[in-house]
């Protein structure tokens, strides 16, 4: 899929791309109404209907991915919920074996993530994701999110990283387009982000289901 030589790293989205999305999917659209419509004491579709509109507003943005943000708008403790649900927090079992096998051929492993530090801090406490990882970037480190041009040109000059030389994996097809207009040599989408929700369908990007079919091009590439 690959000219593996041609690539020295490996960036790599979080959730939905390394970790399942089930755990982010249930907590922002399941958990986070629940508990707005009995704060607020309004019906359930009226606390959907206000969440929604209220991602909308800010879609695409910091203040979307934002803990701080989230916490201060809805009058809710998101961190402390976000604790309620650690049981669901898990990664894909095929990205360990994934991980591991880009180390065995000598590839630079980077986690770039819109995720705020808090939630990754969370998914790191409770999945081994930090062993299959040589670096790890919060977009809130950067004061941008991934859909925008700088943060990528930190990203670049914060790992010394020649950009035509780089793999980016994320389950999101609007930012896999930001890494190509920033100059990042190769792209791949996860058709299955949610593992409790149909497959994707990606456009412009190739797109796999199963990390297993790289795997099998990196035990070539060790072999060789």
């Amino acid at each position: 899929m690959f000219p593996w030589h041609k690539i020295d790293t490996v960036l790599l989205d979080m959730d939905g791309t390394l970790l399942d999305l089930h755990f982010d999917n249930h907590f922002w659209l399941t958990l986070v109404p629940q508990q707005l419509s009995t704060q607020k004491q309004i019906s359930l579709a009226q606390a959907q209907a206000l969440v929604e509109e209220s991602y909308h507003r800010v879609l695409g943005t910091l203040d979307w991915y934002c803990i701080d943000f989230w916490q201060q708008q809805l009058d809710l403790d998101i961190l402390t919920l976000h604790y309620s649900l650690v049981e669901r927090i898990q990664m894909r079992q095929d990205s360990m074996p994934f991980l591991q096998a880009l180390a065995t051929v000598g590839k630079k492993r980077i986690l770039l993530t819109n995720a705020h530090p808090k939630s990754l801090e969370l998914k790191l406490e409770h999945t081994e994701l930090a062993r299959g990882l040589d670096e790890m970037l919060s977009s809130h480190e950067t004061g941008y999110p991934k859909e925008h041009p700088e943060f990528w040109r930190q990203a670049f000059e914060k790992y010394d990283l020649d950009p035509s030389r780089c793999l980016f994996i994320d389950d999101n097809e609007d930012i896999l387009e930001a890494s190509k207009l920033a100059g990042v040599g190769f792209q791949l989408g996860i058709k299955n982000p949610d593992s409790k929700k149909p497959h994707k369908d990606f456009v412009d990007f190739p797109a796999i289901d199963d990390y297993q079919l790289l795997h099998q091009e990196l035990l070539k590439v060790s072999n060789s």
